[in-house]
């Protein structure tokens, strides 16, 4: 009799040691799984293994010593029967492609990427199946700040995979009584939600440094969600998943919160500052940073009308005065909801 998915996950590698790899890695380990933390820089790996704390990415959490902290990939991925991508979406081809050499027959993928890879304009799970074909694979999104989830503050997340089972299975591997798992077979919904809410979350952090108020924030909030859905749909997803965790509860998250890094790029260029003063101070990647210039992309590909997503576009990469780009869509032609 074939076992179970829950009975072969033993083994469990993150690629990725930021703060939502880091988090997922301790959340895992409490469950009771065996788990390596892949990093790509072997100094601050060895820093991690040390001293067992996240300085740059999720400080004061507490690392358990039975976490393995690796910079080998090899060696990180060696028995693991779940890997898990918490990359930047940016590096996500590059990792893909060093992971082909490695055995995936007997492997899932998991994905927690929220972006688009940008020179391909492809969602993680389609690189994944153009490198690796028919990979089990599947994605995990939702309103999820690294630490809140870190802290144990009650959460939840959706797992889509095209695989019942596999969805199935992933859902009880993840779940936890701070951290509540829903199921999904959407899985490019799953991923276009995560990715979009990324830019309409600087959007909002503009108006926050120009000093806007909630009404602004709802505009923008609420028209952000309709460019999400118009896009999802044209590309093929399923309109009721933007309206879930990783569409609306995700967005909402990451537009509110002052953890939200997006939304703190955004509040800074709304203040006057460039995204080079802006992205050279952080140590974490606010994804919709580059994620803006493949779904602009993929919007004027489709034909699909994204006007929040073009002024986010125009600010970050023609400079354009937040003050003027917030003019240019409130007098625009008027047109029904």
């Amino acid at each position: 009799m074939t076992k179970s998915v829950t009975q072969q996950i033993k083994n469990i590698t993150i690629i990725g040691d930021g703060g939502w790899g880091t988090t997922l890695a301790v959340h895992l380990h409490k469950k009771g799984y065996s788990v390596k933390l892949w990093g790509p820089f072997a100094q601050y790996v060895h820093f991690l293994d040390r001293y067992r704390i996240n300085k740059k990415f999720l400080p004061g959490i507490k690392i358990p010593r039975g976490i393995s902290i690796l910079s080998k990939l090899d060696l990180a991925l060696k028995d693991a029967n779940l890997i898990i991508l918490a990359i930047p979406s940016k590096y996500a081809l590059k990792i893909i492609q060093q992971l082909k050499k490695f055995r995936f027959s007997d492997k899932i993928l998991l994905s927690v990427i929220k972006g688009i890879e940008e020179s391909k304009l492809k969602t993680i799970s389609q690189i994944a199946s153009q490198e690796f074909g028919n990979v089990p694979f599947a994605v995990l999104s939702g309103p999820t700040i690294a630490m809140e989830v870190a802290q144990g503050i009650p959460s939840t997340a959706v797992i889509a995979s095209r695989n019942a089972k596999i969805a199935k299975e992933l859902q009880i591997v993840f779940h936890s009584k701070t951290f509540r798992i829903y199921k999904n077979s959407d899985v490019l919904g799953v991923e276009i939600g995560g990715s979009i809410k990324n830019i309409i979350a600087i959007a909002c952090g503009v108006c926050d440094g120009l000093g806007f108020g909630s009404n602004t924030k709802a505009a923008i909030l609420t028209r952000g969600l309709t460019e999400m859905t118009r896009l999802g749909t044209a590309l093929g997803a399923k309109r009721q998943t933007f309206y879930g965790l990783s569409g609306l509860g995700d967005l909402a998250t990451t537009c509110i919160s002052p953890r939200s890094r997006n939304r703190s790029v955004g509040e800074q260029l709304g203040k006057g500052k460039t995204i080079d003063q802006i992205t050279n101070s952080m140590d974490m990647v606010a994804e919709g940073v580059t994620t803006v210039k493949a779904i602009l992309k993929l919007s004027q590909k489709h034909g699909v009308s994204m006007p929040i997503t073009k002024e986010v576009y125009n600010i970050i990469y023609r400079k354009k005065n937040p003050l003027s780009a917030v003019k240019d869509l409130m007098t625009r032609k008027l047109k029904s909801e």
